[in-house]
């Protein structure tokens, strides 16, 4: 019996170990470094000729992470950067009314909206919702059909738009926001979703596509997803249809995440094929650490499987920043599995790392 109950000691603080490895203090001097590289950085060319446009959506995305990081830095200098891109861009979305990706950068206008209260931070994105809500587009999902991006017939835009509608939602309190885009993510989901793996195809054109006898799940749209469900199950309130909807999916992907991590930490670029794709890339990875760190700090996850899986995950992504803070191994631009190096980065890749990073820091016990 004395061996026993020394076993399940034994075993106790081995599982309690896995979050010590990580110390608080380390966590926040990489996220600082790595923002403030990016920062310095800002309109440096990495997947196009020249720089993204300050509302672009790969911006709006570092901004998702650099909001989440502003919030732990102790100082207004991030938020003050932040919000001087607002300022000098009236608070508009981006150009295409319809398109998700010029949706994005709303998720940036709500945090700041609740840190500072100003209407007029949110009155653009408010407007053109509304016109949305009264002039919803009629096209179809198939690729290739006519306007057919004017809906979210591509996983990414899963993570561009529906938690702006969420943030919208939950900071009026108006349920029009929430029916609008329950609706249509739900039509999403249908039309991408595997229901036996558990993963998005990025898109139509990779359905019944195999890739080295796999199927194609590209990883870094599956972290635009994953990433986006936690961070709209963040404004839901539990309880309700909506919540439970989407806590199923989470739960679902969860459960493939931890099963495909490769043994490195990271996860593959086509998820199911690591044979294929062993090189690291870091923004699709950074957002699913980010999305299972949230479950755990949330309670939804939980045992030791997932926060092991976490403490590998994270400690790849560490590794992968250069001594000047640069975030390397993120692939450029793109729709499918391809290429990554370590002196490759991008702004969303370090937006999912900074938002990855605010989570494992509550998670090992960060203020």
């Amino acid at each position: 019996m004395k061996t026993f109950h020394l076993l399940l000691i034994s075993l106790f603080f081995g599982h309690l170990s896995f979050a010590q490895d990580i110390k608080p203090q380390e966590v926040r001097n990489i996220m600082k470094k790595v923002a403030d590289w990016q920062m310095d950085h800002i309109n440096d060319s990495y997947s196009n000729k020249k720089p993204h446009h300050p509302l672009h959506w790969t911006n709006a995305a570092l901004y998702v992470g650099m909001a989440k990081w502003a919030q732990m830095a102790n100082d207004d200098t991030y938020f003050n950067w932040l919000k001087g891109i607002g300022t000098q861009n009236n608070w508009q979305l981006h150009e295409r009314k319809y398109h998700a990706d010029d949706h994005a950068v709303g998720r940036m206008y709500a945090a700041l909206f609740r840190k500072y209260g100003e209407e007029e931070m949110l009155e653009p994105t408010i407007e053109q919702f509304g016109f949305l809500m009264h002039h919803p587009a009629k096209t179809k999902l198939n690729w290739g059909s006519p306007y057919h991006q004017d809906r979210w017939n591509w996983c990414d835009a899963l993570f561009m738009s529906p938690p702006v509608w969420a943030d919208l939602y939950n900071i009026t309190g108006e349920q029009k926001y929430l029916d609008f885009m329950f609706e249509e993510y739900k039509a999403t989901t249908e039309f991408l979703f595997d229901t036996e793996d558990h993963l998005y195809y990025r898109d139509e054109r990779f359905k019944g596509e195999q890739d080295h006898g796999t199927k194609i799940f590209w990883g870094r749209g599956n972290g635009w997803v994953y990433a986006g469900l936690a961070d709209i199950l963040s404004n839901l309130k539990p309880q309700t249809k909506e919540y439970e909807y989407f806590l199923d999916i989470y739960n679902k992907m969860s459960e493939k995440l931890l099963e495909i991590q490769t043994p490195e930490g990271h996860w593959a670029m086509s998820l199911l094929g690591q044979e294929f794709y062993p090189t690291p890339e870091t923004s699709g990875s950074s957002f699913f650490v980010y999305g299972l760190t949230w479950g755990i700090n949330n309670g939804i996850l939980k045992g030791a499987k997932y926060k092991k899986a976490v403490v590998k995950g994270w400690n790849a992504m560490a590794s992968y920043v250069n001594d000047n803070g640069m975030l390397g191994y993120v692939q450029p631009i793109g729709a499918a599995p391809g290429n990554a190096s370590p002196d490759k980065t991008e702004v969303y890749g370090t937006g999912a790392f900074l938002s990855a990073g605010s989570e494992i820091y509550k998670m090992v016990g960060g203020n």
